[in-house]
């Protein structure tokens, strides 16, 4: 939660960033698609406009530098800009919030065939293994020594530990329901709901950390 009205989330993903080192708006694109963008698929929208807003909240400083003969804009935190961040980290965020297009798609399922349901589970599956293949291949490059920003290892192992948890969790689950599915009539209002299955949910859901 920003800790004020002028940031969002994004804004301290973004300075976030800056607090690791300078960069152009191109080089934050490419952390997007790599890193960051895993878990705040929001900040890529804003990647060319919320450093511009950062400078003009005095909050990061923008420097023209030139490539060759190709001019850019780098942009680094200020002072004021890392108080602002640091303040917000000792903040506690809010939760997760699930949007899945295709686990709507499964909560309407009687309107659609089980074929076409079935289709979505096994995307849904294809879409975790391919998210897991880049997650796998930072772990190795970390785990061997070969990882970028490697002073920023320990947090990003808590970080990689969720991911993995989480595209297993959708992988292991899509193949669950998919052997569900298989069994669906074809008019879904006939099926018959597996007690057992509603059973080990219950008991799955029946669970307490302390």
């Amino acid at each position: 939660m920003s800790s004020d009205p002028a940031l969002t989330t994004t804004s301290y993903a973004i300075l976030g960033l800056l607090s690791v080192r300078a960069w152009s708006t191109y080089e934050l694109a490419q952390q997007m698609d790599r890193s960051l963008g895993r878990i705040w698929p929001r900040a890529r929208s804003k990647i060319y406009e919320e450093p511009k807003k950062l400078v003009r909240l005095g909050l990061a400083r923008a420097e023209r530098q030139l490539v060759g003969r190709r001019p850019r804009t780098v942009y680094a935190i200020t002072e004021e800009g890392r108080e602002r961040l640091v303040a917000w980290l000792h903040e506690p965020g809010e939760g997760p919030v699930l949007e899945c297009e295709q686990l709507l798609q499964v909560f309407f399922a009687e309107s659609a065939s089980p074929a076409a349901t079935l289709a979505t589970l096994r995307a849904a599956r294809a879409w975790a293994v391919e998210r897991n293949q880049g997650n796998l291949a930072a772990a190795r490059d970390y785990q061997s020594g070969a990882g970028p920003f490697p002073e920023r290892a320990a947090q990003l192992l808590l970080v990689g530990r969720f991911l993995t948890d989480y595209y297993r969790l959708v992988a292991e689950w899509a193949g669950w329901a998919a052997d569900v599915v298989a069994q669906w009539p074809e008019e879904l209002r006939d099926a018959t709901v597996d007690a057992e299955q509603f059973a080990e949910t219950v008991r799955r859901a029946d669970w307490n950390p302390d």
